[in-house]
């Protein structure tokens, strides 16, 4: 299955377990081609009909994966998650496949900085980062939360009361609240863009963008958690 040069629209998943056989799926759901690796024969054999290409494989042997095509994947994601040792190797063979976009799943903090070191790209921690995710949401007044890089954070919020009726540009909230309000959705519409001349009524939601702490701030205003 390999081909001559590289395609943006080919992944390559290593591991089909709940978190990997999840992603794999939504990518081959947003039209991806999706090659689907596991020691596991039950599970290559469960996912086959759902992906593209599916193949039982040890992903920790370079030739494994030469015959497979893998090294002209452009992106690959390891979820592996019950061996970190063979976590650890594949992302290192893939690394030196020169793949330009490894994503990995680590199961602890000390896993990621390994992961990071042998040449993953993107490494997350599915179980922490929800759980810090959730702890926001359970503690504050937010809908949704996001946390970005350098304390950077989106959330989806109710607007207070003194924000209402009057387009944002009259508002100030930047300047009060120092967040920037990047759409709103109306009870029973999908979400806009917000502008200057947008106004936020009573009910609407709102998806404010700003430091983790003024946001936090900004969505505490509101009068009672939704």
């Amino acid at each position: 299955m390999a081909r001559s040069s590289k395609d943006v629209n080919r992944v390559v998943v290593v591991g089909l377990g709940r978190f990997g056989s999840s992603l794999a799926l939504e990518l081959v759901g947003s039209g991806f081609e999706v090659l689907g690796l596991d020691r596991d024969p039950k599970l290559v054999q469960r996912y086959a009909d759902d992906l593209t290409h599916a193949a039982v494989a040890d992903t920790t042997d370079p030739d494994a994966l030469t015959q497979l095509g893998v090294p002209d994947f452009e992106r690959a994601v390891v979820s592996i998650g019950d061996d970190i040792e063979a976590s650890i190797l594949t992302t290192s063979v893939l690394s030196d496949f020169g793949i330009a976009s490894i994503w990995a799943k680590a199961t602890n903090r000390r896993h990621r900085r390994i992961l990071e070191r042998v040449g993953a790209h993107h490494v997350v921690l599915p179980e922490h980062d929800m759980g810090e995710r959730v702890a926001h949401l359970v503690t504050g007044r937010m809908l949704d939360y996001i946390e970005f890089e350098d304390d950077y954070a989106l959330v989806k919020t109710t607007a207070p009361d003194d924000v209402l009726g009057v387009p944002l540009g009259q508002t100030s909230i930047r300047k009060r609240y120092g967040v920037t309000v990047a759409g709103i959705k109306r009870p029973g519409e999908k979400f806009t863009y917000a502008t200057q001349e947008s106004i936020v009524e009573r009910h609407d939601l709102l998806v404010v963008a700003g430091r983790r702490d003024q946001v936090e701030s900004f969505a505490n205003l509101t009068s009672s958690p939704r």
